[in-house]
């Protein structure tokens, strides 16, 4: 029985937790770096506590402090989100040897699928599709050198700890080879501890397709469908959509089902995401596992009407899976679009400053996960990220259009955002017609250059930052049916 929380992490993701608590009669504990003590999840919890200042590493990075406050404030169990020690081995089994339950799978199986050589070597064993390539342990650069020749190009080498894109290198010539993995090694080595690489036949424009799975101490393992990830920037991802546009019914099965096979081979626990690269002529190979809840989890929820986060704290607490294969639908299409402080028009550096003015507003179709509060000073510390806005309609034409409006109607006052910039790619006719993949942000840079602000964004932006009273005394107002008028 689970009938307190502790939240390792911050902003939206620690408020989504929280949420999920007070519906389920759980109470939660927040914990907050002193810079962050203005933040929705300090002050929605049935307790917070301050991890002070300083550095990560002594903040949300801080196991035992964590773990401590944890045992302190009378905890069952502590659930990491995502990012931070979410996909820490020594903090999940630092958490179980304290006596309390880890909401997430275990430490074996992170450690095993987050080792890309290793997780790809386990994926081959259960029968899973991998993409060709050479996973093994000798790392001499003769070696790799010869397996990359029989690979042939253009090939990936991508580090085998890690993520986010460092460590990797595409080599399209054999004449590259030996500069591009001693600085995919350099680069490793210097962002994991660890200089290790694998290579594989790198795959032209594909498409990333995900899937939620689940699984329980009983054996079951279900998926939720998948999720279309392809719109990325740098590897990362900026909009996601469920159902892909562009998978046919009986791919959609195959990839769900190697999922499930994947989850199942390694008795996963919890919610997990499997990984796939997909492919133009249709076939898909696996990437990798992410053990953990995801950024994009609220897209699955809105098609499916099932509460993840609800599932994971069930399961932790060793109850079956509340579905079966059978039981879980999808129905409509949503879309989720990442808002961050950053200036897509200026190389996409990461801005500071204060949010003067959060302004959104809400509709029946329209969720939006956020924890920034007006006033709420930024910092390069953390990730770039401030909301979710996330859209649900019957069908894919109708999300669009919705997102649109959602977008219009969301607004960070005083910083730099990218919401602009989203609604270019919404825009653009390759998304539109769902004829994209990993490559097409890169490829269309150019076509997604600023665009003129329109009058009506300077009206929001005018109406955020004024005064209760600079607004009665104004000129400007906001209108619910039309967004601005004059008074």
């Amino acid at each position: 029985m689970i009938n307190k929380i502790l939240i390792a992490n911050r902003s939206e993701i620690a408020l989504r937790v929280i949420k999920t608590c007070k519906e389920m009669g759980i109470e939660s504990v927040s914990i907050y770096a002193e810079d962050d003590k203005n933040l929705l999840h300090v002050t929605e919890a049935t307790q917070s506590f301050s991890l002070g200042h300083g550095a990560l590493s002594e903040t949300y990075l801080n196991q035992d402090k964590i773990i401590e406050i944890a045992k302190s404030s009378g905890c069952d169990a502590i659930h990491p989100g995502y990012g931070f020690l979410s996909e820490n081995a020594d903090f999940s089994q630092k958490v179980k040897d304290a006596g309390l339950i880890f909401i997430g799978p275990s430490s074996e199986s992170i450690v095993l699928m987050g080792d890309k050589k290793a997780s790809k070597q386990k994926v081959e064993t259960i029968g899973g599709p991998l993409v060709p390539g050479y996973h093994g342990d000798d790392q001499s650069p003769s070696l790799l050198a010869k397996e990359a020749k029989k690979i042939g190009y253009p090939l990936l080498i991508k580090a085998t700890a890690g993520g986010g894109g460092k460590g990797m290198r595409i080599v399209r010539e054999d004449k590259e080879f030996s500069d591009a993995l001693a600085a995919a090694q350099r680069e490793a080595m210097n962002a994991f501890g660890n200089d290790k690489v694998l290579l594989e036949k790198f795959i032209e424009n594909p498409r990333h397709i995900e899937v939620q799975v689940f699984g329980d101490s009983h054996g079951n393992h279900v998926h939720f469908f998948e999720r279309e990830c392809s719109i990325q920037r740098r590897y990362q991802k900026i909009i996601e959509e469920t159902p892909s546009a562009f998978l046919p019914t009986d791919k959609r099965k195959e990839i769900c089902d190697a999922a499930v096979k994947i989850a199942a081979g390694i008795n996963y626990l919890g919610a997990g995401t499997v990984e796939f690269i997909y492919t133009n002529d249709h076939n898909f190979y696996f990437l990798e596992m992410n053990t953990r809840l995801q950024v994009e989890h609220p897209i699955t929820e809105m098609c499916t009407g099932v509460d993840l986060v609800k599932e994971q704290i069930l399961v932790a607490a060793g109850k079956e899976l509340s579905y079966k294969q059978d039981q879980i639908k999808q129905t409509g299409h949503s879309i989720e679009c990442r808002i961050y402080s950053e200036d897509p028009d200026n190389d996409f550096l990461p801005t500071e400053g204060r949010v003067e003015k959060v302004l959104a507003r809400l509709t029946p179709s329209f969720r939006f996960d956020c924890a920034i509060t007006d006033g709420q000073k930024l910092s390069l510390n953390y990730d770039p990220m401030l909301a979710k806005v996330i859209v649900h309609k019957s069908n894919r034409n109708e999300a669009i259009e919705e997102m649109q409006k959602a977008l219009n109607d969301v607004l960070f006052a005083g910083v730099k955002t990218n919401r602009d910039y989203l609604k270019r790619i919404l825009r653009r006719y390759s998304f539109v017609i769902g004829d994209y993949h990993t490559q097409t942000i890169e490829q269309e840079a150019e076509k997604l250059l600023k665009e003129e602000t329109l009058d009506n964004d300077i009206a929001k932006i005018i109406n955020a930052i004024l005064t209760d009273e600079q607004k009665r005394k104004g000129t400007i107002a906001w209108d619910q049916k039309s967004s601005f008028r004059n008074v």
